[in-house]
């Protein structure tokens, strides 16, 4: 079997199975899928350098080895906190009202992309799958290929992909896009998004898509597809029945003192909804005066990106509106609200998801949210909670059966939290069992399986000759 070659921005170092640690999506995932690889997993070690040298840390454990670098100040400054965070991520979840659009920014990016090629590309060897994730690291196949490598490639794309609309606000938007046809495979997590993706290539590059999911444009080829993406959900369920959950189960019940609790837990980020969350809560108090004192919200919150100036003013917003519904609505032995800004380990996290209530994970816009996901694998099978999902979640679209709602609409939210607290066990019961199929069946195993497999597929042999130059970002290139 070949190995695995994943590359992503940041990299978790290799440890034992259940064994807390990285809360993040991607980290979990990738985790998952290279204990069933000899694996290499490449990417920045998030520390930084006075001068890149190319020096790679090895990191093995079981059969998976992390490659990390380290990163120059002005590196992180313009491919992380600029390009990757402070323009595409914004537009990407469609805020272009935030997005910064900056020369320096751009030229990060590449500049970055390239070190990565340069220094992975002794590490892959010959019959190797070549798997590169997210937004960050877009041009890297093209890097890799015009350095001559000729492996299968495969990109995914772990947020929304934006309308073409406000694709095309993006300065060189084409080129960022051209790069992208260097890979053999590319995903995305729902069909909203890659009809989003092959829309953008038919209006603006001219290009046609077949009905097998081949992507054509000029004298290059592409199979995109959708790949919703899955939680590891028998160790999440091992996770929900370890000691360490029990004991967390136990602390936030005690805590809650009989009352109802309503779960919330995403890193502070503009995308996930938290005010108009907050908002929605307080209409729920407004609306219904007589459960008042008999549930609370208990939001965890870890702080993220915290050298991007939007994210101080959405901490600031978060710190004033949960107190001021605390000072609106509180009594003497009663707070509506928990605000945590801090993060817990897998297993504490499963065991407050199974003493909660129900859970508020309502994103304004996100590529799949695996907390939903955690949140339904960690229930109690004869007492379970009932999820309220956003509708503009990617998860929204398997997790049918959760109470789906608007969250821009204060009243909505209010309608669901009064319905979740009054639903019969019976329903609860139907709801949980048909979500937790789903989450059981199409699980990260099964994600990377899908993925893995159509790359496989590639025919090396007929691919062709295909040019892979490399686009500019900005009008300077970096390389002379």
């Amino acid at each position: 079997m070949s190995r695995l070659i994943v590359i992503s921005n940041r990299v978790a170092a290799p440890k034992p199975q259940g064994e807390g640690g990285a809360q993040g999506g991607l980290a979990v995932a990738l985790s998952a899928a290279l204990r069933e690889y000899r694996g290499v997993w490449f990417g920045w070690s998030g520390n930084k350098t006075d001068q890149f040298t190319g020096h790679i840390d090895f990191e093995r454990y079981e059969g998976v080895t992390s490659a990390t670098i380290d990163l120059e100040e002005q590196d992180v400054d313009e491919y992380y906190n600029g390009y990757a965070n402070r323009t595409l991520w914004p537009l990407f979840h469609y805020r272009i009202d935030l997005a910064e659009y900056d020369r320096s920014f751009a030229g990060g990016y590449e500049r970055v992309n390239e070190r990565f090629a340069e220094t992975v590309k002794p590490l892959i060897e010959p019959d190797d799958l070549v798997w590169v994730h997210d937004y960050h690291l877009i041009p890297l196949g093209a890097q890799l290929r015009e350095r001559g490598l000729q492996n299968r490639m495969g990109f995914f794309l772990h947020i929304p992909w934006p309308p073409s609309r406000l694709m095309v606000s993006l300065p060189f938007h084409e080129g960022l896009v051209l790069s992208m046809l260097a890979y053999d495979v590319i995903g995305f997590h729902t069909e909203e998004w890659l009809d989003s993706f092959r829309n953008y290539v038919q209006r603006e590059l001219g290009g046609h898509c077949d009905a097998d999911g081949t992507i054509h444009v000029g004298d290059r080829s592409v199979y995109a597809a959708a790949y919703p993406i899955g939680i590891d959900y028998k160790e999440f369920v091992a996770a929900a029945n370890s000691a360490a959950a029990r004991t967390a189960f136990d602390r936030l019940k005690k805590s809650a003192d009989g009352r109802r609790t309503i779960i919330g837990v995403d890193r502070l980020d503009y995308s996930k909804g938290l005010e108009e969350r907050f908002l929605g809560y307080r209409r729920f108090l407004e609306e219904h005066e007589d459960c008042r004192g008999q549930l609370f919200m208990l939001q965890i919150a870890p702080p993220s990106r915290g050298e991007v100036h939007t994210y101080e003013i959405i901490r600031e917003h978060l710190d004033e509106l949960s107190g001021r519904i605390n000072g609106e609505f509180a009594e003497v032995d009663w707070v509506p609200i928990r605000y945590v800004n801090q993060g817990y380990g897998r297993e504490d996290l499963a065991g407050f998801y199974r003493a909660s209530t129900m859970a508020l994970i309502t994103p304004l816009r996100d590529g799949m949210n695996l907390v939903a996901k955690e949140y339904v694998a960690a229930q109690d099978p004869d007492d379970p909670g009932v999820l309220i999902l956003s509708r503009f979640a990617g998860a929204a679209l398997q997790l049918k059966d959760a109470l789906l709602v608007n969250p821009y609409s204060k009243e909505e939210l209010s309608d669901a939290i009064h319905t979740a607290l009054n639903m019969p066990l019976e329903e609860r019961i139907r709801r949980w069992r048909s979500m937790n199929e789903c989450v059981k069946q199409e699980d990260v195993v099964w994600w990377r399986h899908s993925f893995v497999s159509d790359l496989e597929k590639v025919d090396i042999a007929h691919r062709g000759t295909r040019r892979h130059d490399v686009p500019s970002l900005a009008p300077q290139p970096i390389r002379p």
